[in-house]
């Protein structure tokens, strides 16, 4: 199942697809307790009813739920997804797949065998090849598969269309060793992850020429060499078949067939309900419903005490019934129809819940982490002390409890960027920031020059000629030529037109602004009313910012006026919204709105309008302008508030994430800085939002990788400027990178030594918190549900599925879920 807030693809290899501050970082030391110890890191295991292959049935085939049919089968182009990597994860070699503790393991049904044989003066891998691995049309695997894989991804070849290169282009060379089935792989300079590179391997038929790479592998794979085979591709079902390969030379696999179902987020629960599917990543609104029907089932037929109607008290009951049963038709009808359409969801609700008790919920956390990301390419966040300010004010704890905690999984917050909890090589490394201090994080804020009255003071370091101070002077001088000529006119009109006129001037002059009034001294005064207003539009309330719609106030911020026409009419959502995740959750109720003067529908209750605007907006001259409501509690500088746009997916499988983000403003508020948050489709949150930059804060996630000096790179490198102006980010969309950060890579990319690799790694770990650019919150939780007669299937957590041990565990459940009644 993708996740809104994950890059798609989200494997190792779309980890390397290439699609701040200078300087080093002193790294503070820790305030609070932080782990620091690789000993005490336990993952959570993986929960997929493991049981003995001889206790597996042979036949019948399984449906497994994926978000769309691929795009493609080349795992290595761009458009490459999560579904590409499942369907050829059966389908093709894997040479050193992840175990369940996050680490490549030697595949025996591929390899006999492969190590480093030569370090001098050239690094050497020597791969042993299983003498009866063979492609499904028979041909050996060999050294020319590699060979012609190598070539492909090596990056000097354009007319490959591929997404990366990461490690071949290190290769020098390739050759056949003292028999066919010895690969000997020589590389130009040191790689340390070299176990990453040739998986999935794809045959010399595919890699071998650009247009058999580009175009041949997109819908199709002829060739194959994993436990089942491709029999098809039904665009029109949504479906990819694959069968048992005939030729296949490890142990058979258990079912006969196994189909990959497309199946939205939205309609998980309908198709687990029908039978459609076996397998499904769901959510946690459907995890409940799982467990109430498996609770239900001693309920001797009684419908079940939730769902529709089940809010619908006794008396409200009543109330309908009369009403259907009245004298007053067309109220009757009314009710009647509300009854019938209540009972139709109460019969369909009940039916899905009792075919839902053949299911069971295995879960897991997934190999991926949520980070609170901040752009520090440009506005307050490229100060690196408000980064680190916002980073401090967060009580990771409490958010990974939000997510985590009602699952019944450990709610613990991530400590590494580079690894997960239970990997080789994790430690937490959030030391090298701080733990929560609201203190701290004021305190970095006011060296930062983010002040209480901030937001209602104008520069004070605008230099003698500046373009600023030229304009005001322009200004002022333009303002008083005007009140001179408006002072001749009326002086004229009142030689003329006697006192009636002068009673007209007068009320006109009570229209005009102060500075109007004033003669000599308009200028001045004009330059302090247009600091006002200026402080005035900057100061939106964060508090109705994080309202389930974005409120925008009036352009001069005085009761009364006018929305702006970009405003949502209805006061109620000034936004779109997304639906990215399985299947409906209530979403919780609003943040209530501003409270004073804002209705309901964002507009002002006609009993808080005041004519001419806000009470005590024109003051006698020399009278100290007031701080705009909002600045009082949040930051300013130089006349603006720190107010940080933070993007956000909306829908009905956000509602955690969603709740993370109003639990992160809420603590940002507590220091003072303030969040506009705003709801995007799911289909535009990533490319047009988190890609392109647009956005201050935002959610998002990261796979899990057992090769961090490779995979992470890209995404912590800093970034270069390119020819045109423009940033290089390659897959750092936070913008917040070090030249130092890139050495640590680098230096451990080329480490042969894994243990002192590793230790470059938590270097570079240190580093990435210290530069506060990416601030890891709690890995994902997974959920599957599964048939629950099915084995050796569900909540994988690290390892990569064993396609062919998966199966029914008895031969009564053996039988394809369409032949079972619905």
């Amino acid at each position: 199942m993708s996740h809104v807030g994950v890059p798609r693809g989200t494997v190792r290899k779309r980890r390397s697809l290439a699609l701040l501050t200078t300087g080093v970082l002193t790294i503070p030391v820790l305030a609070g307790c932080s782990s620091g110890s690789e000993e005490t890191s336990r993952g959570v295991p993986q929960d997929i009813a493991p049981a003995a292959r001889e206790t597996v049935a042979d036949g019948s085939t399984v449906n497994w739920a994926v978000d769309a049919l691929p795009v493609t089968f080349n795992a290595f182009q761009a458009d490459a997804d999560s579904a590409t990597t499942r369907i050829t994860g059966a389908l093709l070699p894997t040479l050193f797949p992840m175990d369940k503790s996050g680490q490549p393991k030697l595949n025996p049904d591929y390899l006999e065998s492969a190590k480093v044989i030569e370090r001098e003066p050239k690094q050497v891998v020597l791969y042993k090849l299983n003498q009866q691995a063979v492609w499904s049309d028979g041909r050996e695997i060999g050294a020319p598969d590699f060979v012609a894989q190598w070539r492909a991804l090596s990056g000097k070849d354009s007319a490959f269309w591929t997404a990366r290169n990461s490690g071949y282009e290190r290769i020098e060379k390739i050759e056949r060793g003292a028999d066919d089935l010895q690969v000997r792989v020589t590389f130009s300079k040191p790689y340390a992850d070299w176990r990453s590179l040739f998986s999935p391997l794809y045959p010399k038929e595919i890699t071998g020429s650009p247009d058999a790479f580009n175009d041949g592998a997109r819908t199709t794979l002829k060739n194959t060499a994993g436990p089942f085979v491709l029999r098809g591709v039904s665009k029109a079902k949504g479906t990819v078949t694959l069968a048992r390969n005939p030729r296949w030379w490890g142990d058979k696999a258990k079912l006969d067939t196994l189909v990959f179902r497309a199946v939205a987020a939205k309609d998980r629960t309908q198709a687990l309900a029908d039978g459609t599917v076996d397998v499904a990543d769901i959510d946690a609104a459907t995890a409940d419903r799982i467990t109430l029907a498996r609770r239900d089932r001693g309920s001797n037929g009684q419908p079940p005490a939730h769902g529709p109607g089940s809010e619908i008290t006794p008396a409200a009951a009543l109330r309908s019934w009369a009403l259907a049963h009245g004298s007053d038709e067309e109220a009757a009808e009314i009710a009647q129809a509300a009854r019938e359409k209540n009972r139709k969801a109460v019969v369909a609700y009940a039916t899905e819940q009792k075919a839902l008790r053949d299911f069971a919920v295995r879960k897991s956390l997934e190999p991926a982490y949520t980070q609170l990301a901040l752009n520090g390419e440009s506005g307050p966040l490229a100060d690196d002390r408000v980064r680190r300010a916002v980073a401090r004010a967060l009580d990771r704890q409490e958010l990974a409890q939000t997510v985590l905690g009602p699952l019944g999984l450990p709610a613990k917050p991530l400590g590494s960027h580079l690894a997960l909890a239970g990997q080789p090589g994790y430690k937490d490394g959030s030391g090298a920031l701080g733990d929560q201090n609201t203190k701290e994080a004021q305190a970095l804020l006011a060296d930062a020059g983010w002040t209480r009255g901030g937001a209602a003071q104008l520069p004070k370091d605008t230099k003698a000629g500046s373009e600023a101070e030229k304009k005001g002077d322009k200004d002022a001088k333009e303002d008083k030529d005007k009140d001179k000529d408006t002072k001749e006119g009326a002086a004229a009109e009142k030689e003329t037109a006697g006192d009636a006129k002068k009673d007209e001037d007068k009320d006109a002059k009570t229209e005009k602004s102060e500075k109007e009034e004033k003669g000599e001294k308009a200028g001045e005064e004009a330059e302090d009313e247009k600091g006002d207003k200026k402080a005035g539009r900057a100061s939106e309330d964060s508090a109705a910012s994080r309202d389930e719609g974005l409120y925008i106030v009036g352009e001069d911020n005085k009761p009364g006026a006018q929305a702006p026409a970009h405003a949502s009419a209805s006061g109620a959502s000034g936004l779109h919204v997304i639906a990215p995740a399985r299947t409906a959750a209530a979403q919780s109720a609003a943040l209530l709105r501003q409270a004073g003067v804002l209705g309901e529908d964002g507009t002002v209750a006609a009993q808080d309008k005041q004519p001419g605007g806000a009470a005590g907006a024109y003051a006698p001259v020399g009278t100290a302008a007031p701080a705009p409501a909002a600045a009082k509690g949040q930051l300013g500088k130089d006349g603006k508030t720190l107010t940080l746009r933070f993007v956000l997916p909306s829908g009905p499988g956000s509602q955690s994430l969603r709740s993370v983000g109003d639990k992160i403003a809420a603590m940002l508020e507590k220091i003072g800085i303030g969040t506009e948050i705003t709801k995007v489709p799911d289909e535009s949150y990533f490319k047009d939002h988190i890609a392109s930059g647009e956005y201050d804060l935002a959610l998002y996630s990261w796979p899990a990788t057992a090769y961090p000096a490779t995979d992470g790179r890209p995404i912590y490198a800093k970034p270069e400027p390119a020819t045109d102006g423009s940033l290089l980010v390659e897959q750092n969309y936070t913008r917040v990178g070090t030249d130092h950060i890139d050495q640590l890579f680098d230096q451990a990319a080329a480490e042969l030594d894994e243990k002192a690799a590793r230790e470059l790694m938590k270097q570079a770990d240190a580093r990435i918190w210290a530069a506060a650019g990416s601030i890891p919150l709690f890995q994902r939780p997974q959920l599957v549900a599964v048939d629950k007669k099915l084995a050796n299937v569900g909540a994988f957590g690290f390892a990569a599925p064993r396609y062919q041990d998966i199966g029914f565990k008895n031969r009564q459940a053996a039988g394809s879920p369409a032949d079972r009644k619905k």
